[in-house]
């Protein structure tokens, strides 16, 4: 699957002419609880030539491809990325945190990554997994079963929401077994045993509802919603100079090349 993945992002080069500066996982196998038959989530930074953009009309900045049974596959347009990072977007903030990199520009990811603190904003950080929240807890866990997949879903939204009021100047961790420390001791057991079955399962496998670890993630989604506005705002150095000048240094990287 990974020459598969490689394949793929040489022919994007290729057809897109692009150049793609880093590329990694961004689902459950980066987040620490695959299922056997779980998809490979691929997500990229990309940029163009120079020239590309100079123009008056921007151009478009994502690359999106039909989902298989295996792959999904999407990216993103440096520019785009840049202004993404500014903006605090927690998608983003993942992507750079990935234990999977599939590829990477010479040093791309350390300059990013060094301009996640002064980019985080707890406050956006909150609204995003709040949202993911959501569903979760108003939607997916409802019944006597529930996904397990879902259900994983939810919990890691909840606890990264949780580390994001608990430790507002700290991005939270991507990975669900740095997460999970924020996880009340008495549901360590139960996450134990559906981390087992979840191994061994397929993406469609459902569970009885537990109803403990449920509770605590509806208790936490009201937390949530009540901790979004009363969040300090961090107060940063404008980011914008530095993130102008990793475009540049970029885009002059890729006209040397």
């Amino acid at each position: 699957m990974h020459a598969r993945i490689q394949t793929a992002l040489t022919q994007l080069e290729a057809t897109h002419h692009i150049r793609i500066l880093y590329a990694c996982e961004s689902g459950s196998r980066a987040w620490g609880f695959p299922s056997p038959d779980s998809d490979y989530d691929v997500r990229f930074i990309y940029s163009h030539a120079a020239d590309w953009y100079l123009t008056l009309d921007d151009g478009p900045d994502t690359l999106n491809f039909p989902v298989d049974d295996e792959l999904d596959l999407a990216g993103w347009e440096l520019r785009k990325t840049l202004k993404l990072l500014r903006g605090s977007n927690a998608a983003l903030f993942e992507w750079l945190q990935s234990p999977v990199v599939y590829r990477e520009a010479g040093g791309f990811r350390a300059v990013l990554e060094s301009l996640l603190p002064a980019c985080w904003n707890p406050r956006a950080g909150l609204h995003h997994y709040a949202g993911l929240m959501r569903r979760g807890v108003l939607d997916d866990l409802t019944g006597e079963e529930v996904r397990l997949k879902r259900l994983f879903y939810a919990l890691r939204s909840t606890l990264a929401a949780r580390w994001i009021r608990q430790r507002p100047a700290e991005v939270p961790p991507m990975e669900f077994a740095v997460l999970r420390a924020l996880l009340p001791p008495e549901l360590n057991s139960v996450v134990d045993e559906l981390l087992a079955r979840k191994a061994t399962a397929d993406e469609k496998t459902t569970v009885p509802r537990p109803v403990l670890l449920v509770d605590f993630l509806q208790a936490e989604y009201e937390a949530t919603l009540a901790a979004r506005e009363t969040l300090p705002v961090m107060r940063h150095p404008e980011p914008t100079p530095a993130l102008d000048a990793v475009f540049r240094t970029w885009l002059a990287v890729d006209e040397r090349l």
